[in-house]
């Protein structure tokens, strides 16, 4: 089941009033069971039974973390409780590397010359939806048991909730336990919380159908096939285009996720800060999915070290593991290591140079960085990928323009004003101006309701009658 699915819009609603008209002491095993329906509808999708081994599979690593959690917690001694840390997170690293990466690494030791018959079968493998997700939330969390930063959840259906909550499980943000422990525990919905969320979560949904689905189907219409025999104008408008669905389709998803957060009582932090407008690869990632890089930051680069020792080899490694997160597939690992590699440079001379120079020149940069790195991002045949990067630097001599594309260009000029326009921050810049100005904040209030509804409607005829609407994130 999609957020941006008629299917979720009507379970949703169901579970909204059901949550408002329940006791409140019953509203953890609610958000269980809405969250294991949520699972078990995305199952049904699935082939055989995947959706009860991706549960049992889910329990499992729920109920092994909560114990190791708490076990930790109770140990008297401190060497106890770094064997106890240790177990855990080795645990549950091989808990996701096999299920997530063993058919890849299987694949690499053959073409290194192993042969097959020598190795374990790993086609009865399955994907378990967000296990990268759940994995690093549970990893965080007993780390920072063990620091000390966290007291352990002792009470199962709390923990469970925690890990297992729909709204932001199945492709993030990563919420640490720290940010919401409180609210665990001591939730206080009110209806100002309520309406915000379901502002935020329409805007996240307008955000995917409208701008991402479409700028997705451009991608794959200008994307797929023979580049070689594409201009080089149509091939930079494809990976434009999936330089726009890749952004609106996850930060849209974000969006949805913290307003469905503040709609039950939990405020997640943000995961997305316009990281278009940057002006270099460092301040990119500061604002692109910023919950994975914190997570790389508190749990990976500092305890290696950081910055005060073996600065550059710490940056290999986490940007390694940034591409490998994101799929089983070296493509993603070229992808990663090619943004660690541009902040090296910047570490070492770039950023001081780009300071002297006009802003502009420091966002060109970054958006030319950007797009290339979506070239490796988007596809998984590198052979693919090096004709597609042919062809946007004329290397392949087919032309540089052509008439579909004009045509496609001019039927669509202001749906691709609007999208570019809104990855800059005009929106919270134009709230931040009517929220100063009484009588446009008393104007804006009594326009929301009706927005709301336009959007919904919207959304609703748009999702009812297309047949293209992908989520990429849910690979991850």
């Amino acid at each position: 089941m999609l957020f941006n699915s008629v299917l979720y819009l009507l379970f949703f609603g169901l579970l909204y009033l059901l949550y408002w008209t329940i006791p409140a002491s019953r509203r953890v095993t609610l958000l269980i069971m809405g969250s294991m329906l949520f699972y078990a509808v995305w199952g049904l999708t699935g082939e055989g039974w995947v959706g009860i081994r991706w549960t049992l599979h889910f329990l499992a690593a729920i109920g092994f973390s909560h114990f190791m959690n708490v076990a930790i917690y109770d140990a008297t001694e401190q060497r106890t409780k770094k064997r106890l840390l240790t177990f855990t997170i080795v645990v549950l690293l091989i808990n996701l590397a096999v299920f997530k990466y063993a058919v890849f690494f299987l694949d690499f030791l053959i073409d290194l010359g192993v042969p097959a018959e020598a190795l374990p079968d790993a086609k009865g493998l399955f994907l378990p939806l967000a296990i990268s997700f759940y994995t690093f939330q549970t990893i965080s969390y007993v780390i920072d048991v063990y620091r000390g930063q966290v007291e352990p959840q002792h009470n199962y259906a709390k923990f469970f909730m925690y890990v297992s909550l729909y709204s932001q499980l199945v492709a993030g943000p990563i919420v640490r336990y720290a940010d919401v422990a409180r609210e665990v525990n001591y939730r206080e919905e009110n209806l100002h919380d309520v309406s915000a969320g379901i502002s935020r979560f329409l805007i996240g949904l307008t955000k995917k159908v409208l701008i991402a689905n479409t700028a997705g189907a451009f991608a794959e219409e200008y994307l797929s096939g023979d580049l070689t025999q594409s201009t080089t104008a149509a091939v930079w408008f494809g990976v434009l285009m999936f330089s726009l669905q890749i952004y609106y389709d996850f930060s849209g998803y974000s969006d949805m996720a913290i307003g469905l957060g503040w709609i039950f009582g939990f405020h997640f932090l943000e995961n997305f800060n316009y990281p278009y407008i940057a002006k270099s690869a460092t301040e990119f990632w500061r604002r692109w999915h910023m919950s994975l890089g914190q997570f790389f930051r508190d749990y990976v680069y500092i305890p290696m070290g950081g910055n005060r020792k073996h600065q550059y080899f710490n940056l290999f490694i986490v940007w390694f593991l940034t591409g490998l997160w994101h799929g089983a597939s070296w493509n993603f690992i070229l992808w990663g290591l090619w943004f660690g590699l541009l902040i090296m440079v910047e570490r070492l001379f770039l950023r001081k140079v780009l300071d002297k120079l006009p802003a502009v020149v420091g966002h060109l940069y970054l958006l030319l960085a950007a797009v290339l790195g979506w070239v490796l991002f988007y596809f998984t045949d590198l052979g693919k990928a090096w004709d597609c990067l042919r062809v946007m630097f004329g290397a392949a001599g087919t032309g540089f323009w052509d008439i579909t594309l004009e045509i496609t260009l001019e039927n669509n000029l202001f749906w691709l004003i609007a999208a570019v326009a809104f990855c800059m921050p005009i929106y919270p810049r134009v709230r931040a101006f009517i929220e100063n100005r009484p009588a446009l904040a008393n104007v804006a209030g009594w326009l929301k309701t009706p927005a709301n509804l336009l959007m919904l409607a919207t959304n609703t005829a748009l999702l009812v009658g297309s047949s293209y609407n992908p989520f990429l994130y849910y690979r991850f």
